[in-house]
């Protein structure tokens, strides 16, 4: 079975600024073709030996399989959380003409 072609990936991050400069890192870098910011989430979590609380900013990465090591890289050197959340989930069907952008603006740009 092939991987499916284009993914969302999901991380959150502590400020809406914090989201924002990761959101717009990866449009610009073409390693996501869209990026959103959800409002705050409160995320409830075990981290080193406590359970915490936490308002989160949710980011959703437009990307293509292809392009998802490097994106995954991206965030890891941007985010400032010690283990972020970097998390990929498929796209399983999606309209063609959005499916063709979501490629076309995450192609590599080759060099002449």
């Amino acid at each position: 079975m092939t991987s499916p072609a284009w993914l969302t990936v999901l991380t959150t991050t502590d400020s809406e600024e914090k989201a924002h400069a990761l959101a717009q890192g990866a449009v610009e870098a073409r390693l996501a073709a869209c990026a959103q910011i959800s409002a705050p989430v409160t995320s409830v979590y075990r981290w080193q030996d406590a359970i915490e609380t936490t308002e989160e900013w949710q980011v959703l990465f437009k990307t293509t399989a292809e392009r998802y090591d490097e994106l995954e890289e991206h965030l890891r050197a941007a985010h400032d959380y010690e283990t972020p959340e970097i998390i990929a989930m498929p796209v399983v069907r999606g309209s063609a003409g959005y499916l063709a952008w979501l490629s076309s603006e995450t192609a590599p740009i080759t060099a002449l």
